[in-house]
């Protein structure tokens, strides 16, 4: 508030403007002192009442004769107080006084944007404000007003500070530091953001990490810190900070600390340390090293049967310290026998000749008495929890021989045997046979073999008389000693009669029951002999091989409701033995079958299974069939039945499902009914999983396709190939033929195939033209004696007819052969040609075109008569007529003909016509006019084979010239 005061003279008045004198901490604020009258000066004094003289703070400057200002720069607190304007003229003196006041704004002096605490602190969350009056302070976090009277956490100081107790990570956020001064309306804020850190906290994957020493293994150390902001891990061993080298890896975090190529040296504890703004934390993982164990030190030894005692010795190393076992043969001497490395002890064997001791890594076993059959293989085994390692090592026992084997053999007069002296020794013995103290064999002894082997000795004698059987003595010598056995061969017994326990009986056959005779003779019993009868007719026999555990014989082929007796005698190598005394019993009459026994078998799909059966008694007429159900055990309904024939003896059940149990039921049915149902049970197998494929690395189905394709192509061209050398057909021979003007094999087939036939005109080299018929099953032909080969015979010979097969029968012309005389093959070839015409008209059999006929007997009258084809002159003018007179669509069946040919005609058929012609021209003009007599140019074929079809090839006797005559392709 300003105080100003005027004060009134005659002539002068003064005034300051402005009249308020507020000022602001640091602002800068000028007055206007205004005179109204002359005045000579014009002065401003300070609140201390000294006279304003211009300075750096204060500054006083006069525009004109009536105005004065004072400037007040970055004012402070000391510059408040009354300030006054004096006016003065001659004897005039006028003032004015303003009181400037210098207040405070809201100002933050202290009160940081970002400050973190550690999460569990007493947190001062520090907001300092200075103005004038004081300012109220209030708080906000995350823009609500925090009400201290509601969390007891949270006090706002003397010092407007925010003291938050116990602070949490919860309590992190944004915080508003407001300030206001209610007497200005003054408001200001700041915003702080509170951070909590958090103290590290580390979880050890595994306290205790074992690893095992060199065997080029690492072993990873690692621990999992957490915290904020996020620490950074480091490891360190024996206050050294472990970095990434060629011994240790650290991960990217650090959390990771891998050790390489492990040895004894790295077991220890490691130090894992996580650090961040809120502290440190430590934990230790300790490094367990193992050591395989290694047997060092284990040797052979030797020594002589009962002269001194042996320690076998048997060092190893390893960590955990190892426990050493011994063990010789079957023979192991426990741990519980053993000693312990933290308890030295002593094992002693019940017959106290074995002791083991045992001290740190060293084992020893001792042999009191050594025996013979001490010698041998011993194995130290030594094992930590980490492994084991095992060596041998041999003891040799020098000792006298000692004889083994069968005191006594047996066998009878012709029948040879081995008495065996089977000898242990060391060194090696030799064996000698004696008889009544003379050496074997000798001289009187030729019914006597030694054979030796380096074991045992074997004397095979074969008895000739009741004086080769005795006593026989073997001694056997080596340098320590020597040892005799006596050896009896006995004369064997044929076995005592066996006895008969029980007979079951059925329908059709009986279970007879024994028990094994008393004696066997002294050799093993082969068979059993088996006697049975209808009381009062003759015996029927039958012998059962011996089966091991098996008491049991089952008699077959019996008549129902019969009575029967049984007897039985046991065989030996000596012969039959007593029978035993005959035992009756009587057959079931006619019933049902009895149930079959059932033996089940999963296949090798898993999921199929093949149930086999045996049949039992058949109730005295034959099984018709068998009944077969299945289901799985889990559902009520029976699949459908499955009806098998009698005399099958299983069934396949295929797509069962999975993993099921399943029950079968087989009923064997006869007249009189059904069985009862064998039952059998099963489960099948568990469902395969497909394999996955690997990494896309499989080949997709376009690649298979192509591959597929490419085998294709090259298939086809490997058959062109073959048919282009082999029949000189297929695309090959076609490019040839067209392209390359190779003359093809088509230009023949195709003249062959219209009853053409094409020759040279060289008369030098006559063809051989050969009339063909194929069928399925060609006829043999058995008229006539075979003939010797020529170039025209078929390399192969014709199979037989099957019997419900009608084939043609077309009796061939004689063949050329290659030693004939020329006049002979003129004339045998004119008769040839009639002949085979007449002979193919008188001699075919019945029409295979009529579906109701049958194959004819031998000698039989034919009821019809089937199409021929035409015979193929050789001419060139008949040729043509032959050819168009097959051609015509309307060619008819000839008329039936009565048959009078031989049996052997009419079962046999040749398929083959042909025509031999001589070198010599006149031979060819003979044939010509010959065929042109004729009254005609055609002989019929029965085509009795569906799709049989008439071949004509010509067969030069060499290979013609071509000279322009042969028929194009």
């Amino acid at each position: 508030m300003f105080l100003f005061v005027v004060l009134c003279l005659a002539s002068i008045q003064v005034q300051i403007t402005p009249t308020q004198g507020e000022i602001s901490v640091g602002e800068s604020k000028f007055f206007l002192c205004e005179v109204v009258g002359d005045a000579m000066d014009i002065d401003w004094y300070a609140p201390s009442g000294e006279k304003i003289v211009s300075s750096q703070d204060v500054f006083v400057s006069r525009t004109d004769e009536s105005t004065s200002t004072l400037t007040i720069y970055h004012a402070t607190v000391d510059s408040s107080g009354n300030y006054k304007c004096v006016a003065k003229s001659a004897d005039k003196e006028a003032q004015a006084t303003v009181q400037v006041k210098i207040f405070q704004k809201i100002s933050f002096k202290n009160a940081p944007s970002l400050q973190e605490f550690n999460e569990g602190d007493n947190a001062d969350i520090v907001c300092d404000v200075v103005s004038s009056p004081p300012a109220t302070i209030f708080w906000k976090h995350k823009g609500a007003k925090i009400h201290v009277a509601k969390d007891v956490r949270f006090k706002i100081m003397e010092n407007a500070h925010l003291q938050i107790r116990g602070i949490k990570k919860t309590d992190e956020g944004m915080y508003t530091c407001e300030a206001r001064v209610m007497a200005r309306g003054e408001i200001d804020f700041r915003a702080i953001k509170v951070v909590i850190n958090v103290l590290p906290t580390i979880r050890i994957r595994q306290a205790e990490v074992n690893a095992t020493a060199d065997i080029g293994t690492s072993a990873m150390l690692a621990c999992d810190a957490d915290g904020f902001p996020e620490p950074t891990v480091t490891w360190a061993r024996n206050n050294v900070v472990l970095e990434t080298d060629e011994k240790y890896s650290l991960n990217e975090d650090g959390s990771e600390l891998l050790i390489k190529d492990v040895t004894k040296v790295d077991e220890g504890d490691y130090t894992c340390m996580a650090k961040n703004k809120a502290g440190e934390k430590e934990e230790e993982v300790s490094l367990n090293v193992f050591v395989t164990p290694r047997i060092t030190y284990l040797n052979n030894q030797t020594a002589s049967e009962l002269q001194e005692q042996v320690t076998l010795t048997c060092e190893a190393s390893g960590e955990p310290t190892p426990a050493i076992t011994w063990s010789f043969g079957p023979r192991v001497f426990t741990e519980r026998e053993q000693a312990s490395w933290t308890r030295p002890d002593t094992y002693e064997s019940l017959d106290g000749n074995v002791v083991v001791r045992s001290d740190a890594r060293v084992s020893s076993l001792t042999l009191k008495y050594v025996q013979f059959s001490d010698a041998g293989q011993y194995l130290c085994t030594a094992r930590n929890p980490i492994g084991q390692d095992s060596k041998n090592m041999y003891l040799e026992v020098r000792y006298s021989p000692k004889i083994q084997g069968p005191v006594t053999v047996y066998t009878w007069e012709g029948n040879s045997a081995n008495i065996s002296c089977e000898v242990l020794a060391h060194p090696g013995a030799s064996v000698v046979w004696f008889r009544d103290g003379q050496q074997l064999p000798s001289a009187n002894t030729t019914n006597i073999k030694i054979y030796s082997t380096p074991t045992a000795s074997y004397l095979e004698i074969n008895p000739e008389s009741q004086n080769d059987f005795g006593s026989y003595n073997c001694t056997a010598t080596n340098v320590i000693g020597s040892e005799s056995k006596e050896f009896l061969m006995i004369q064997a017994e044929v076995p005592s009669a066996p006895t008969v326990e029980r007979v079951a009986s059925f329908s059709s056959t009986a279970m007879v029951e024994f028990e094994e005779p008393d004696s066997n003779g002294g050799v093993s019993i082969l068979r059993y002999k088996v006697d049975w009868r209808q009381p009062g007719q003759d015996w029927s026999s039958r012998e059962f091989e011996v089966e091991t555990g098996t008491n049991q014989i089952i008699l077959t082929g019996l008549k129902p409701e019969t009575a029967y007796e049984v007897k039985m005698a046991a065989v030996n190598g000596k012969g039959d033995g007593e029978s035993s005394p005959s035992t009756a019993f009587k057959t079931k009459p006619i019933r049902e079958p009895s149930a079959p026994k059932l033996e089940a078998k999963v296949q090798k799909k898993g999921n199929a299974l093949k149930v086999n059966w045996v049949k039992q008694d058949d109730g005295g007429t034959p099984i018709k069939h068998y009944l077969v159900r299945y289901k799985p055990k889990h559902v009520s309904d029976w699949r459908p039945e499955i009806r098998v024939p009698h005399g099958s003896d299983h069934v396949l059940l295929q797509a069962l499902d999975w993993n099921t149990e399943y029950e079968v039921y087989v009923v064997a049915e006869n007249q009189q009914g059904k069985s009862k149902p064998a039952i059998v049970s099963f489960r099948t197998a568990m469902q395969p999983t497909a394999i996955p494929e690997v990494g896309g690395s499989g080949l997709g189905t376009g690649a298979i396709v192509g591959i597929l394709m490419v085998v294709f192509l090259l298939l086809l061209v490997g058959v062109d190939v073959t048919c282009y050398f082999l029949n000189k057909c297929g695309l090959l021979m076609c490019i040839a033929v067209n392209f390359c003007g190779k003359t093809g094999p088509g230009a023949k087939g195709k003249d062959i195939e219209e009853g053409k036939a094409a020759f040279t005109k060289d008369e030098s080299k006559e063809p051989i033209v050969e009339v063909r018929t194929e069928e399925a099953n060609p006829p043999t032909q058995d008229g006539g004696a075979p003939t010797e080969p020529s170039e025209t015979t078929p390399l192969t010979e014709a199979e037989p007819t099957s019997p419900d097969t009608t084939s043609p029968v077309v009796n061939s012309l004689p063949t050329a052969a290659s030693n004939s005389t020329p006049g002979a093959s003129e004339r045998n070839t004119a008769a040839a040609v009639q002949s085979a015409k007449s002979t193919a008209e008188a001699s075919l059999p019945a029409s295979a075109g009529s579906k109701d006929s049958g194959p004819a007997p031998a000698g039989a009258t034919s009821s019809s008569t089937p199409d021929v084809g035409p015979l193929v002159d050789l001419s060139e003018g008949a040729s043509l007529t032959a050819a168009t007179a097959a051609s015509e669509p309307g060619a008819k069946a000839a008329e039936p003909k009565e048959s009078t040919g031989s049996p052997s005609t009419a079962s046999t058929a040749q398929a083959d016509i042909k025509v031999a012609i001589d070198d010599k021209a006149n031979a060819n003009d003979a044939i010509t006019k010959e065929a042109n007599a004729t009254e005609t140019k055609e002989v019929k074929e029965v085509d009795a084979v569906p799709n049989s079809t008439t071949e004509v090839k010509t067969v030069p006797n060499e290979a013609p010239v071509a000279n322009g005559n042969e028929s194009k392709a």
